[in-house]
């Protein structure tokens, strides 16, 4: 299966965003890409009051989208933000294309390092998958890569990868944090990980999101098969699907569990 990781950089302005994810879905598109993932929050960067930009799933951004994937014959799995309870918003990740309708609401709130996302966003309650040509892909967000049990529920439910969208802040370590969670995700799951981020924003013009770029995919044996620097950019590249069973042959991660002994 092709994929597209698209790192790129987005500003407040959910039309002017909405724009760039249709140039750069048609960019992977020609590249031969069957899903194109952005990051976290391409519906508008963080740092943007959340509550009066959050719109429905079938709101019209989102089905600008739909018409984005159906035009371009893509599954696009992209960050946006819907109303949720007490004034705050979910972090949704929308997964939609021919064949695919889903949305995923990050479970794991980036209350960590100062900052409190709960105080402005609802946690999501369930995993989510999709099935693209017979390829079952779990969705994460973000912060979700600092729990196992997430990716693992993916594996469970049947699923070869994760698609890990993300608005990754920078700091002392946290590159290093973020290309080392991601591999072990891989490894604890024996999935493939595809984990597209926010680029630098010192890279884009303009207002711009945490991010510190990196994107990467790391195979079901946790090595990185390709990734990106800091820059805005885009990486096309194929996953194989059929490594997943060999890898869990060798590496029984997942048929070695004792969950009874942890209860």
């Amino acid at each position: 299966m092709r994929i597209a990781l698209s790192q790129l950089t987005t500003g407040p302005d959910p039309e002017k965003n909405l724009r760039v994810i249709e140039e750069w879905t048609h960019r992977a598109a020609d590249a031969g890409a069957r899903v194109v993932v952005f990051p976290e929050a391409s519906m508008a960067c963080f740092g943007t009051p959340l509550a009066p930009l959050a719109q429905p799933l079938d709101g019209p951004w989102a089905d600008g989208v739909r018409e984005i994937a159906r035009t371009t014959g893509t599954v696009i799995v992209t960050g946006m933000f819907t109303p949720a309870d007490e004034g705050r918003v979910a972090n949704t990740l929308l997964a939609t294309g021919p064949g695919v309708e889903e949305s995923y609401d990050k479970i794991h709130l980036y209350d960590a390092f100062g900052f409190r996302e709960s105080e402005t966003v609802a946690p999501g309650s369930r995993p989510a998958v999709i099935d693209v040509d017979g390829v079952r892909l779990g969705l994460a967000t973000c912060y979700d890569v600092r729990f196992p049990e997430l990716f693992r529920a993916h594996a469970d439910a049947g699923a070869v990868g994760t698609l890990l969208a993300a608005s990754w802040g920078a700091g002392p370590g946290k590159l290093d944090q973020w290309q080392l969670l991601v591999r072990a995700r891989a490894l604890d799951a024996t999935v493939w990980v595809t984990a597209v981020g926010q680029a630098d924003p010192g890279t884009g013009p303009g207002p711009v999101p945490t991010g510190i770029g990196h994107s990467l995919l790391v195979g079901p044996d946790g090595t990185v098969r390709a990734s990106l620097g800091a820059d805005p950019d885009l990486l096309v590249t194929d996953l194989d699907v059929d490594e997943v069973a060999t890898v869990r042959e060798k590496t029984s991660v997942l048929a070695n569990r004792r969950p009874e002994v942890w209860r």
